[in-house]
């Protein structure tokens, strides 16, 4: 049996970012993952860029990670624009005189800096080519049973195991913790595109029928173009070669960027949304999209990963058990209290935005005439966004009563 304080499973950013912020801790803290060095070291580029807010920011120049990512791979994110199908109605975000909304960062180059920034940290072992295969929790550590790739076994005794694989997190359901899953039915592509008319800096949501356009905007006339549409139709844009896929996407975006060629692969992901019935057990907690998994329309699944990782760490940090029922249930229920409402916002806004029956298209334009109109919301959701410090929920929260059995937030 071999002792350590922390188990994570996942290699993923959510868990190299959780074990880097336990760095000069004192913890013995173990990563465990199926995958080799190489493919860790460096990750293939999948296609997705990651929009990251102040906050997130904030956390990564913490953890030293932020200065791994090379220029080429962040863009700065100055303003949002949302827009229904006929561009009449539409909602701006531009923040102008408080600076970018935040960055954008191509997420092969965000794991690689996860990967980067734990190399030869003391107290960290990265134990590859091997996973989690059973957990037992007991009242003083958590039993934990890896297999490693020629099959053979060992034992583990950790303080506290932390699932941070995936959405559909194995860990999770071996701990008999349920998740509300809700398949959108939609496919969503993405793939870098060169256009002949400017971004500034500028992302594009944009609401059609049947359709959702997005454009990321990255170096100056090249942007991240997503693509949500159903699987069908999805696989008939799949098959069209380079330049037809182009004219395509540029009909699409009704040629308000001019020209437009595809200059990178193109990525296809089904869209799943997950969030899990609770993120703590005994000896146990969730972290990343094993918590929370998002619809990317509202861009935060990494922004929660972090605000996750930040949360959790302030606890082990902490004096005392890592593994005590109080301390896990309080950051539970701070980052459920944080992500909660936008999950289901962003579920309601996807409903429906992708619903095409008359009154849903009426009440679409409408949404967004009367949120264009209010300037103190949109103002709000800017200096949210802005915002590097305590979430708007944690704040209210602060001033509520604490639920029963828990303590009040401080």
């Amino acid at each position: 049996m071999i002792d350590v304080d922390v188990l994570i499973g996942g290699a993923g950013p959510a868990g190299l970012f959780m074990a880097r912020a336990l760095a000069g801790s004192g913890l013995r803290v173990v990563v465990a993952d199926p995958q080799r060095a190489a493919a860790l070291a460096a990750p293939a580029d999948d296609g997705r860029e990651i929009a990251l807010n102040q906050r997130s920011l904030r956390i990564l120049r913490e953890l030293g990670a932020w200065e791994r990512i090379g220029d080429a791979d962040r863009a700065p994110l100055r303003a949002a624009r949302v827009m229904d199908r006929d561009l009449s109605a539409t909602l701006r975000f531009d923040p102008a005189e408080r600076g970018a909304l935040g960055m954008l960062v191509s997420n092969h180059a965000l794991r690689r800096a996860a990967w980067d920034s734990v190399q030869g940290q003391d107290g960290l072992e990265l134990w590859l080519e091997q996973r989690v295969v059973e957990l037992q929790p007991q009242p003083d550590a958590m039993h934990a049973t890896l297999q490693h790739a020629d099959g053979t076994r060992s034992n583990v005794r950790a303080r506290l195991a932390i699932a941070a694989d995936t959405r559909f997190s194995q860990l999770r359901r071996m701990m008999g913790i349920g998740a509300e899953q809700f398949d959108f039915g939609k496919s969503m592509l993405v793939c870098r595109m060169r256009h002949q008319k400017a971004h500034e800096s500028t992302a594009w949501e944009w609401f059609g029928l049947q359709q959702t356009l997005a454009l990321l905007p990255l170096a100056p006339n090249q942007g991240s173009v997503v693509l949500t549409l159903p699987p069908l139709e999805m696989q008939a844009m799949q098959q069209l070669d380079a330049d037809a896929f182009a004219r395509d996407i540029e009909r699409r975006f009704d040629h308000r960027l001019g020209a437009m060629e595809l200059i990178g692969e193109r990525f296809v992901y089904p869209l799943v949304g997950v969030y899990a019935q609770r993120f703590s057990a005994a000896r146990f907690a969730l972290l990343g999209d094993a918590a929370v998994g998002m619809h990317p329309v509202t861009a935060h699944g990494m922004n929660f990963g972090l605000l996750g990782v930040e949360l959790l760490a302030a606890e082990l940090r902490a004096t005392g058990d890592i593994g005590e029922p109080e301390r896990l249930a309080r950051y539970a229920r701070r980052l459920r209290l944080s992500t909660r409402p936008l999950y289901l916002a962003t579920e309601a806004i996807v409903r429906l935005y992708t619903d095409a029956r008359p009154p849903a298209l009426a009440l679409r334009g409408l949404a967004l005439r009367a949120a264009q109109a209010l300037t103190p919301l949109r103002t709000a959701v800017a200096r949210n966004l802005l915002d590097s410090g305590e979430p708007l929920a944690l704040k209210l929260a602060a001033r509520l009563p604490p639920l029963p059995g828990l303590p009040r937030l401080t």
